[in-house]
């Protein structure tokens, strides 16, 4: 068995730690080492004279040991000097050795050292550096050398080897057409071999900074792959069958609007019509509901379930927490029994003979509009015609459990001549995506965008306060309660933690109970059972208790208009994102409202970007994009898991221009070279294919 070759052999032989580490890494075949790319290299190509050396520079320098021993100043270190073929001196230094290092720096042994030159007591000096036995006839190396990502028990010399081999052996044959390549493009075999072994008058920034032409061409063939998985699941899509449901007059939504205590803005309006263009079809509806924080996507949720209910087909709302399950649940249900409508709330909190009347009332039918949290999708919910699934903050979920809500459908046996249908599907998000990724990661939805909030919302003011403010904080609190207002202030911890010094939500109810006498304080954290949640939740939203102190499980669906002042306590800790969805949780009525976004310094320069972008702008669409900026994908999109592995390559910002083409290269690849497409999406996509689907 070959070091550059992963174990594929039958269980129980056991593997070495450096194959153990290579899978864990997910290094198990060709094409996996030959995509394992350098983070940086270092030019072991030239050596350098020790007189020309420079301090603060990494060189390479080549000589004879003249003296090596352990020294105790300090502390023990091992301290040798070589001389080079000019007669000049550097002196090493080994703060942490083994009796090996000190051997292979026996008096005498020529050595080709490489490090960073740094002034010392006598002289210049490397501490810690590579060191290399070598002989008079010792080749340099030809090419850069590259520095791979590694983990604990791989070393580079292993993982250099395992890599090179597996480009050599990779498949790395051109699948793709010439005119589907931009011009002036390098092969793809170029292209490895360039950033695996590049020469030396090759940029280092450029390689490093991702912008050398080798570069180009793997971000545009992962590109391409992503926008091909993307295609294909619409396409596959496009084959399935759903129900088609029928837009009345005079039906369910049309009451549903007559009841409603307030207009649909034109945005809301124009949502609603293009969702019920999609259940008009007997394709499913594959679409996303984007909008800011407050803009009404729980109304437009509603008009949906009605027209899925009016023909005779149920619905069902997922939701990541209960809080939020509940604040939907009680608001579509002022909204729809009086419209006859039955709903049923489903959560893990629900047991015994509660649970099971619900689970009955589901399987029958005679619940039309289901309510929940995951307990949606356990094995033992069964619903009688799930035509509709809506998932708010879908970004919360996985695509497994978009897929079992999905397949609620299919288990009931419903079909169209035959074959199985399909529930719409509806997600919804108050994370607006950016257009980069939109084009990417989400190109296989349809999106539909609330733009505009409803009429009586008043701009919310963010203040940014170093801690030394918090007194001040909590006077303000003292005057917005004696104003009748409401007050939310929200910590990142539970309790006191010993690792990271934060104050938290126990200590700060706590204080500012004692800071304001009178004034009823109640407590708010994912720890408590959903009883008590509840009942705190109730008692604010009903005004019985001025100020709430909150971890953030307050974060997405409490609206509660009388709130007038939100408090952040270490806001530096928290996601841009997620800091406007607390910030969200004010200015949900005509009252003048503030978000205090409260740091401890010093702050990082993530950190400043964050509540620098905080307190220049409402706009959620804006903040996205600054997210996405400071963030990256990976983190902006949560538990998407989108079917196409996050990128590894492009980058969403600076690789616009590639996205574009490759999107444009997708649906001539499918349309006119459907072989050509398979192969490269076989080349490049190791994730589970029934994803794509979700």
């Amino acid at each position: 068995m070959t070091p550059s070759k992963p174990d594929s052999s039958a269980a129980g032989k056991s593997k070495s730690g450096p194959q153990k580490a290579m899978e864990k890494l997910g290094l198990r075949n060709d094409m996996d080492l030959a995509l394992h790319l350098p983070l940086r290299y270092e030019d072991e190509t030239q050596l350098v004279p020790i007189k020309q050396l420079r301090e603060g520079l990494t060189s390479q320098v080549q000589g004879t040991v003249v003296q090596c021993e352990v020294q105790l100043r300090s502390r023990r270190q091992l301290v040798a000097h070589i001389r080079d073929e000019a007669g000049d001196e550097l002196v090493l230094r080994f703060l942490n050795f083994y009796p090996s290092t000190q051997k292979a720096l026996a008096p005498g042994t020529q050595v080709r050292i490489r490090g960073e030159v740094r002034g010392g007591f006598w002289g210049r000096e490397m501490v810690h550096p590579t060191v290399k036995a070598v002989s008079d006839d010792t080749p340099l190396a030809s090419s850069l050398t590259p520095v791979y990502p590694a983990s604990a028990g791989l070393p580079q010399a292993y993982l250099r080897k395992a890599v090179a081999a597996g480009l050599k052996r990779a498949d790395l044959s051109e699948v793709l057409p010439p005119e589907v390549i931009p011009p002036r493009m390098l092969s793809l075999r170029e292209a490895l071999q360039c950033l695996h072994h590049p020469a030396p008058q090759m940029s280092l920034d450029d390689l490093e900074e991702r912008s050398h032409p080798a570069w180009q061409r793997l971000k545009f063939d992962e590109l391409l792959a992503q926008q091909l998985s993307q295609l294909q699941a619409q396409r596959e899509r496009a084959l399935q069958r759903a129900p088609r449901f029928e837009v009345r007059l005079g039906a369910l939504h049309e009451r549903l609007l007559a009841v409603l205590p307030f207009e649909l803005t034109r945005a809301q309006r124009r949502v609603v019509e293009e969702i019920a263009g999609d259940l008009q079809q007997n394709v499913p509806m594959h679409r996303l509901l984007q909008g800011d924080v407050g803009s009404g996507k729980t109304v437009v949720a509603a008009m949906s379930a009605a027209l899925a209910i009016a023909n005779g087909w149920q619905c069902a709302l997922m939701a990541p927490t209960e809080i939020l399950a509940e604040q939907h649940f009680r608001k579509l249900v002022s909204w729809v029994e009086p419209l006859g409508i039955e709903t049923a709330w489903l959560t893990g909190s629900r047991k015994g003979k509660q649970r099971r009347d619900m689970l009955v009332r589901v399987a029958d039918g005679s619940a039309a509009l289901v309510v929940g949290t995951h307990a949606v999708i356990e094995d033992e919910v069964h619903f009688a015609r799930l035509g509709l699934a809506i998932i708010d903050e879908q970004h919360r979920f996985g695509v497994a459990q978009r897929l079992a809500l999905r397949a609620k459908l299919q288990s009931s046996g419903e079909s169209d001549g035959g074959q199985p249908l399909e529930a719409h599907l509806l997600m919804m998000s108050a994370t607006p995506i950016p257009r980069t990724l939109a084009m990417t990661v989400f190109a296989d939805l349809d999106i539909s965008t609330i733009d505009e909030l409803p009429p009586g919302r008043t701009p919310i003011v963010t203040k940014v306060f170093g801690d030394s403010r918090r007194d001040d904080v909590v006077a303000q609190i003292a005057v917005e309660v004696a104003k009748g207002r409401q007050v939310y202030w929200v910590c990142p911890l539970i309790e006191e933690s010993e690792k990271i010094d934060l104050q938290n939500a126990t200590a700060t109810h706590q204080e500012l109970c004692a800071a304001l006498p009178g004034v009823i304080v109640g407590l708010l954290h994912g720890r408590m059972n959903s009883a008590d949640k509840a009942a705190v939740m109730a008692r604010f939203s009903a005004g019985e208790m001025a100020v709430l102190v909150s971890t953030t499980v307050i974060e997405v669906g409490v609206d509660v208009p009388n709130a007038s002042l939100m408090v952040i306590e270490h806001a530096e800790r928290f996601g841009l994102s997620q800091l406007h969805q607390l910030r969200g949780r004010v200015g949900r009525g005509a009252v003048a409202s503030v978000c205090v976004l409260i740091y401890t310094p010093p702050l990082s320069q993530t950190g400043k970007d964050r509540l620098k972008a905080m307190a220049e702008t409402n706009d959620g669409f804006e903040i996205a994009r600054r997210d996405l900026e400071i963030r990256g994908p990976g983190e902006f999109l949560g538990a998407r898991q989108s079917g196409a592995a996050l990128l590894r390559f492009a980058d969403l910002q600076g690789d616009l221009h590639l996205v574009q083409a490759a999107r444009q290269a997708a649906e001539s690849l499918w349309d006119q070279h459907p072989q050509a497409a398979e192969r490269h999406l076989a080349r490049w996509r190791g994730v589970r294919p029934e994803y794509l689907k979700a």
